[in-house]
């Protein structure tokens, strides 16, 4: 059964206010819902707070990409975390993830690099999986073992951090060392049941705006193509994958039927299914013991895929 505080943090969401801007199932591309959606969720509250002092923010440039490292003071480059921003692929900041990635940094001692690549529907697909390769490129340019370079994304930067893999192997680049991907959105077609099925249950997510945000960010191609909706690839050879989803979110198919997928392909997966629980669950920790436990998982397999690896070296790029 689900802990008391999690059912309450369930309850005030459902019961507040809630990303809901007038889209109700029209599905219709919309400028200004772009923009009022940005303005929610791209400047945090500040009841979030601020990283830990000991968590040292150090922005920089990589080509026309603004990114961010985050690192416990005095921790060296030579094992790396990747992270994929969420927000539909219309919205993300460095800044507006910067809580959610200490945590992990905190948790984990890995240094974090976040970057902030192009959103739609200015930049339509493939501008996101684009900047997503050349922040990686730059790891290894900076002569970063792919063994020490761990991914991990949430929501739509998760299905991002998945198709980058797809893309990594097509191009024939060394794997990263492993990927943690939290309510990954592995289907822009949008598919699954569960975008109808759990509506009512889903207090996060605004209605229809997975409808929205694929037509801005798939523009005129084909939203089944792998590197769009990596649930659509062949999924052989991806390094090992750790997924969390909620129970109670509309984009659960997602993650079921691309855990089930990589499963059949042989690809190291583990997927846990938060009984009750929202989108991307894991960084709403510590409020309740679910995510905390689950955060406290996630740091644990970072640092295990990223640690006692062989060297190898530097990959020329």
């Amino acid at each position: 059964m689900p802990s008391f505080r999690s059912r309450l943090v369930v309850f005030m969401l459902k019961n507040g206010p809630r990303l809901q801007f007038g889209r109700q199932g029209s599905g219709v591309f919309d400028a200004n819902y772009i923009q009022e959606f940005r303005r929610k969720v791209d400047h945090p509250p500040k009841l979030f707070g601020k990283p830990p002092k000991h968590i040292e923010i150090e922005p920089i440039q990589i080509g026309e990409l603004y990114a961010e490292w985050l690192r416990p003071t005095g921790t060296p480059h030579e094992r790396v975390l990747l992270y994929f921003h969420g927000g539909g692929y219309v919205s993300g900041t460095c800044a507006a993830h910067r809580m959610h990635v200490a945590k992990v940094v905190d948790g984990s001692g890995l240094p974090a690099l976040v970057f902030q690549y192009r959103l739609a529907p200015e930049h339509p697909y493939p501008a996101a999986l684009e900047d997503a390769l050349a922040a990686y490129r730059w790891l290894l340019g900076q002569g970063t073992d792919a063994a020490r370079i761990a991914f991990m994304g949430d929501s739509a930067g998760a299905g991002l951090c998945l198709a980058t893999l797809l893309a990594i192997r097509d191009q024939a680049l060394p794997f990263p060392a492993g990927a943690v991907a939290l309510s990954p959105w592995t289907d822009l077609a949008c598919t699954g049941e569960s975008y109808q099925t759990r509506q009512a249950l889903d207090p996060v997510t605004p209605i229809d705006s997975w409808t929205v945000f694929s037509q801005s960010y798939v523009a005129d191609n084909d939203p089944t193509l792998p590197w769009i909706s990596p649930l659509y690839g062949n999924l052989h050879d991806l390094p090992p994958l750790r997924m969390y989803v909620g129970e109670y979110e509309v984009m659960h198919d997602d993650s079921v039927r691309f855990a089930a997928k990589a499963q059949a392909a042989g690809v190291d997966v583990r997927l846990t299914v938060g009984e009750k629980m929202i989108h991307c669950y894991p960084i709403c920790a510590p409020l309740f013991p679910e995510a905390t436990a689950a955060l406290a998982e996630i740091c644990a397999f970072l640092r295990a895929r990223v640690s006692d690896q062989p060297e190898r070296a530097p990959v020329a790029v």
